[in-house]
């Protein structure tokens, strides 16, 4: 079978190999492969600057964004043969940890988890994979394809879930409004979360429109290019970009009274700006105001990310795949292009 692997540490040695097929357990689901979300993390692997391989191998094999089919499936599994399915992509450290234990792998405490496709766990860029039952979430058959959104939409689910747990420190929050920043495909799924818990939506976003801003509006949000309007304010924040500078912008000015920001985009270090933090102490002190990171996901926001694509107008959701790249092609799932918002790389045609 092909599989798409990388040698972690060492740039541009992502390649497409032939590969035994894998020795199904008892205990294990076969999975044929439909759809691999490609996304910043894999570039970074491919990159050079990020992954670890397999304990007693060199290679790696990419993808966390996980979409299949399943082949074959223990009786004791509550799956069965043709269930489309996405597999979690971390996994619990051994010891494990408080946060572990509980389920809660996405808050591990001493770093020790694993997770597919990018620290110390074969990913699912592979035409067939293994996947434990219980790092198995089943996916709307409606969706086809588009039930690849579901490792992102569990990132976002988790931030939204955690943003309503925070505001339940006070008895009197009411959240009428939500901004996003940025409006990728993280973003975007964000904005869709927003909308599904009737709050009024404004996306921040570079692009001066095309499909971004139409996707937005769909959702009966508002598109701000490039700047918000002068004192503007939303009861949350959900920033998605990791854009140094817009977090700083993010943070001294996008919140309300009592605002909640939630940081799920991921900066890259060595890039000094000033910071007024004085003032940035002032405001969060005397607003009340709440700023807290967010990423990965354990099963719980799997299943929520799912409920949530399931509700979604298939249509819209269709307006985030940009680019679907057959096998045969694979490395230019990997280029950036412009109007991309979401590229897959398909295992399968469509229809089969």
């Amino acid at each position: 079978m092909k599989v798409i692997t990388v040698e972690p540490g060492v740039a541009g040695s992502v390649r497409l190999e032939d590969r035994r097929e894998p020795e199904v357990r008892p205990d294990q689901l076969l999975v044929q492969a439909m759809a691999l979300g490609i996304c910043g993390t894999d570039r970074e692997i491919m990159a050079g600057s990020y992954g670890w391989a397999p304990d007693r191998n060199d290679r790696l094999v990419l993808g966390h964004e996980s979409l299949g089919r399943v082949l074959k499936a223990p009786d004791s599994s509550n799956f069965a043969v043709g269930d489309h399915v996405v597999g979690i992509v971390r996994r619990p450290d051994p010891v494990p940890c408080r946060a572990c234990g509980a389920g809660e792998w996405d808050m591990c405490l001493n770093g020790r988890y694993v997770e597919r496709g990018i620290k110390s766990l074969d990913g699912y860029g592979a035409e067939r994979f293994l996947l434990e039952p219980d790092y198995a979430v089943r996916v709307a058959p409606h969706l086809g394809m588009l039930g690849v959104l579901l490792e992102p939409a569990s990132v976002l689910a988790k931030a939204w879930d955690h943003i309503y747990r925070i505001g339940q420190r006070t008895r009197s929050w009411q959240p009428k409004s939500a901004l996003v920043t940025g409006a990728g495909p993280v973003g975007l799924l964000a904005a869709l979360m927003a909308t599904q818990r009737g709050l009024e939506l404004h996306v921040l976003d570079r692009a001066e429109g095309g499909p971004k801003a139409d996707l937005t509006r769909a959702l009966g949000g508002t598109y701000h290019p490039r700047e918000l309007p002068k004192d503007f304010a939303a009861d949350i924040v959900v920033e998605c970009t990791g854009a140094p500078q817009l977090v700083i912008d993010v943070l001294c000015g996008a919140g309300g009274r009592n605002g909640i920001v939630c940081l799920t985009g991921v900066s890259s270090g060595g890039r000094l700006l000033p910071f007024d933090s004085g003032n940035f102490n002032r405001s969060m002190v005397l607003q009340n105001d709440l700023v807290f990171g967010s990423v990965n996901a354990n099963r719980s926001h799997y299943e929520s990310g799912a409920r949530a694509l399931a509700t979604a107008d298939p249509a819209w959701l269709a307006g985030l795949l940009t680019r679907r790249v057959p096998l045969t092609d694979w490395r230019e799932a990997f280029e950036r292009r412009d109007g991309d918002i979401k590229v897959v790389v398909e295992f399968e045609p469509p229809g089969s």
